[in-house]
């Protein structure tokens, strides 16, 4: 008579590992994918979302995307976000990463500062900003206090100066997140290697250039891929300081979407936008986290 082996029992009482995943793959599966799914329906649609007629317009609302300069608008204005506020984001995130592993008076304190704006409501601050921005506002009493009225002058009514306010709101919300990243990630970088630098002569500017952001490669792409995102998907910012005005200067792919469906009642073109939201999102990781890894490589 023949007995299993140790191992062979304890395989055989180990649990399935189904009903630990099963929650995931019906939320994933049986929710999202068929959100998505039925959103690409509807994109074929022209309906109001409340009507019981539905009329199949097949690819009629791709077609009138693409002859939407609103759309255009929306889509370069978020390029112009993610560039600025990845760069300025990534800039502050290194420099503030880099002073907090200095020796430096009240570090905690600096973190806390840093981070404070990350926990803030978006519906909380905006008030604030659009107070600040107002032609009655705390800039312009500013400007005026210290004989610079001349400067003073509607910000909201300038769609260049609106965009401005909506990207430097982002960098001061958002800069928290990115330092905090970067300051784990100059953390795994071996302090002797550092210090080895420092011997030989170099200043802080080439040890951050030729130590600092290599060994933060990985963090960098990662912050962009999720800025890339996070740009395509931006909506409380623009939608509850400028509405996306004046004159669509601030709409972006969020808010544009939202003015559609709701607004304007156009389900079936709004499922559209959704559809080239995602696909781009997609695309947008793709590329990023692929020529990442080239970069990478060829560093090597």
């Amino acid at each position: 008579m023949t007995t299993s082996s140790p191992r062979r029992a304890s395989r055989l009482k180990m649990p399935n590992g189904l009903p630990w995943i099963l929650p995931a793959m019906i939320y994933s599966v049986g929710i999202l994918y068929y959100c998505i799914l039925y959103t690409g329906y509807i994109s074929t649609l022209r309906w109001d979302g409340t009507s019981p007629l539905q009329e199949q317009v097949g690819a009629a609302n791709f077609v009138h995307m693409l002859q939407d300069p609103v759309f255009w608008g929306a889509l370069a204005h978020t390029a112009i976000f993610f560039v600025v506020t990845f760069t300025v984001q990534v800039a502050l995130g290194i420099l503030f990463a880099c002073l907090l592993h200095s020796k430096l008076y009240l570090k905690t304190l600096y973190k806390v500062l840093i981070f404070i704006p990350v926990v803030l409501a978006t519906a909380t601050v905006a008030p604030v900003f659009r107070l600040i921005y107002a032609p009655d506002g705390a800039l312009n009493g500013v400007l005026t206090a210290v004989g610079l009225g001349s400067l003073a002058q509607p910000w909201f009514s300038s769609g260049t100066f609106s965009l401005i306010i909506v990207i430097s709101v982002q960098i001061w919300q958002s800069t928290g997140v990115v330092f905090v990243l970067y300051f784990a990630a100059v953390g795994q970088i071996d302090p002797s290697i550092i210090e080895a630098a420092r011997i030989d002569g170099a200043g802080d500017v080439r040890i951050i250039r030729s130590i600092i952001l290599p060994g933060v490669q990985g963090t960098t792409i990662a912050i962009a891929t999720l800025s890339a995102i996070g740009s395509l998907k931006t909506f409380d910012i623009p939608f509850l300081i400028t509405g996306g005005g004046p004159s669509y200067a601030t709409e972006f792919l969020g808010t544009l979407i939202y003015r559609v469906s709701i607004s304007f009642a156009q389900v079936g073109y709004g499922a559209a936008l959704s559809v080239v939201l995602l696909v781009l999102a997609i695309a947008t990781a793709v590329i990023i986290r692929t020529g990442g890894r080239r970069v990478g490589s060829s560093d090597v």
